[in-house]
């Protein structure tokens, strides 16, 4: 298997080369590149990752950690979730966002329109059944101060 840094620079490097789209696993999939600061390190990272955006509200997309089906959660969602904020790049924009991870019902409702539109969820979520539930991060575009 490649290694994920290299796949994820190869990854960005298409994104922002065609404003948002790229191909590969991803074509034709809405994708956004996450910027978040690692707990420990304090360094910037930025992560490629599919997206459902928000039926309503355009400023909320949803992420989904699902690390390919891993037993494990991925870096980024335990970067996001302890610093409750970070910025995406959607397309040629780039924003702040704040960070809030969701359970229940919210998580379900949210996960299940994922893996409808795209099936590979639901295989991330059979390899993960018993292990972890895969975390559903909702990323909404901060307001800005007034002035």
């Amino acid at each position: 298997m490649s290694d994920p840094a290299d796949w994820n620079a190869k990854t960005i490097a298409e994104f922002r080369a065609n404003e948002g789209r790229v191909g590969g696993p991803f074509e034709g999939a809405p994708v956004v590149l996450v910027h978040h600061r690692g707990r420990k390190s304090g360094r910037e990272y930025v992560t490629p990752m599919m997206y459902l955006p928000h039926d309503v509200k355009e400023d909320i997309i949803y992420v989904f950690a699902t690390k390919g089906g891993a037993p494990s959660n991925p870096d980024w969602d335990y970067n996001l979730a302890a610093s409750g904020d970070g910025s995406v790049e959607r397309g040629t924009e780039t924003y702040k966002v704040t960070v809030r991870e969701l359970t229940g019902a919210e998580h379900e409702a949210v996960y299940a329109e994922q893996a409808r539109r795209y099936p590979g969820f639901a295989d991330y979520a059979r390899q993960t059944a018993g292990v972890r539930t895969i975390p559903v991060l909702e990323l909404t575009r901060a307001r800005r101060a007034s002035r």
